[in-house]
């Protein structure tokens, strides 16, 4: 079908994300494209889909060579990108954002809605997504606008169906559903590529997987010959090992919220009615879809917002908390400040002397303690944490959160955005400090993250509890219905 050849990529700042990337794609095939943050997937698709100029390098359709200027060129030849961060309208209703700016006209002026409904319904029931038409998309949850999104390339009438991380939003059962909306589209002949880091994803839904790694394609293989250690180490090139968790005991109650009612910035009710304790050598996991009110939970827990009702008890032996916020570059760090500045962000009255001045002398020694015990990789520690890569600005913020000594540790998505080794040190980092005698709370939407590192763990829709367990009685069903509010218990 198409064809990309020798494609370079060079930002205006000098960063090289692809550096002579070939990719064929087949008509009618499922294609992966996998590798790490940071890989170049995404920027090869933009360039694909016409968002993006390459720096250098030929794209072929059907032997034909193209240069697309904008996506409407890319459109014009069927291939369309649904975007990992939505791109809808939040005040517009749903058929408003699918025929944006290809709306059906009965003259010049006026728009015929009618037909509009009809053709989008009509695709509705082809890819068997269900969504109200007049809703606003402000009021949807986030699998309605996934559907959205495909809905509105797809009424393009796109023959090259690009999808860019399409299930990090989506409940377990919703990415089954999802999976087979695909496998129907492919087969009424929509050629798909399948940008994703998720090797278990991979695996499962395409035909033929292509990695990607530091902007050059590391190998090509056919999914049935695919196997998840073998694309572990073409991603990263290192080996990946289970982690351990040594059996503990876990004693005192650290944090305990009872009955904890919170409203959220609309002044309706987010938080309702939430309870649960975390105690000494435990990780407890807080699992559910973004949006169900686990920010405001976590805004009230931490000071940052009042509640109404409930209580919030914490017992600690440091008056500072421990906080890893769940964006490191806007909430834990800042980017133009160097690493021994970022260091002791909420600490620094620990390194004055007399009332006002900083004593550098310290903040030189605290900055090179934790960039030496949390294997920082810095040039040094005047470098601005902008320079870090994205592992490294995370161990930063976990270093100096663990620095306070708080016997309570609070977590929220503490590995998105990380490649997989950064990942693997994170996620056994927070084991071994539970298995140290932290208490630690981890709010995630990471599926497979809560089952590998929580002890406990609580599934959290539509700001309630809706099921509590130890973390191994759980099944990938039973935290579907319940993270799609299927089921309560």
């Amino acid at each position: 079908m198409g064809e990309m050849v020798n494609i370079h990529k060079i930002y205006p700042d000098g960063t090289v994300a692809l550096r002579g990337v070939n990719l064929d794609i087949y008509e009618g095939e499922m294609l992966g494209l996998l590798g790490e943050n940071g890989a170049g997937k995404t920027t090869l698709m933009k360039i694909l889909s016409g968002l993006l100029k390459p720096t250098r390098g030929v794209i072929r359709i059907k032997g034909k060579e193209v240069k697309f200027r904008s996506p409407k060129d890319a459109l014009s030849y069927g291939i369309g990108m649904v975007h990992q961060h939505f791109t809808l309208v939040p005040q517009f209703t749903v058929l408003e954002n699918i025929v944006l700016g290809s709306e059906p006209k009965v003259n010049k002026l006026m728009i015929d809605w009618s037909r509009a409904e009809e053709e989008v319904k009509e695709l509705m029931k082809l890819t068997g997504f269900k969504v109200d038409l007049n809703a606003k998309v402000a009021s949807l949850p986030v699998g309605m606008k996934q559907m959205a999104e495909i809905l509105k390339v797809l009424y393009r009438n796109i023959r090259l169906l690009i999808l860019d991380e399409p299930t990090s939003a989506l409940t377990p059962i919703e990415v089954k559903s999802f999976f087979n909306v695909l496998r129907k589209l492919r087969e009424g002949g929509v050629t798909i590529v399948f940008i994703t880091h998720k090797i278990k994803e991979a695996l499962e839904i395409t035909d033929r997987i292509v990695v990607l790694r530091k902007g050059l394609v590391e190998g090509v293989i056919s999914t049935t010959e695919a196997t998840p250690q073998l694309l572990a180490r073409m991603m990263v090139k290192v080996e990946t090992k289970p982690i351990i968790k040594p059996e503990v005991s876990p004693s005192r109650e650290v944090l305990v919220v009872e009955d904890l009612w919170v409203r959220g910035d609309d002044g309706r009710y987010v938080v309702k009615g939430a309870s649960f304790c975390v105690r000494e050598g435990e990780i407890y996991g807080i699992l559910g879809v973004e949006g169900n009110g686990q920010k405001e939970l976590v805004e009230a827990i931490i000071g940052l917002r009042r509640y109404d009702r409930g209580r919030v008890l914490v017992r600690s032996n440091s008056r500072l908390l421990a906080y890893v916020p769940p964006d490191r570059t806007t909430e834990g760090l800042v980017l133009e400040m160097p690493v021994c500045e970022n260091s002791i962000l909420g600490i620094h009255k620990m390194f004055t002397f007399g009332k006002l001045a900083i004593n550098t002398r310290k903040v030189v020694v605290h900055a090179n303690e934790l960039v030496s015990k949390y294997s920082i990789a810095t040039p040094n520690i005047r470098t601005p944490a902008k320079y870090l890569s994205g592992g490294n600005q995370q161990r930063l913020v976990i270093a100096r959160e663990l620095s306070k000594g708080s016997d309570l540790l609070i977590v929220v998505n503490p590995t998105r955005g990380l490649d997989i080794a950064s990942t693997n040190y994170v996620r056994k980092l927070l084991v071994d400090l539970r298995s140290n005698g932290k208490a630690i709370l981890l709010v995630t939407a990471d599926v497979d993250e809560a089952l590998e590192i929580s002890d406990r763990l609580g599934v959290i829709y539509n700001g309630r509890i809706t099921g509590e367990d130890l973390a191994m009685n759980f099944t990938e069903e039973r935290l579907g219905l319940l993270m799609g509010g299927a089921l309560r218990e």
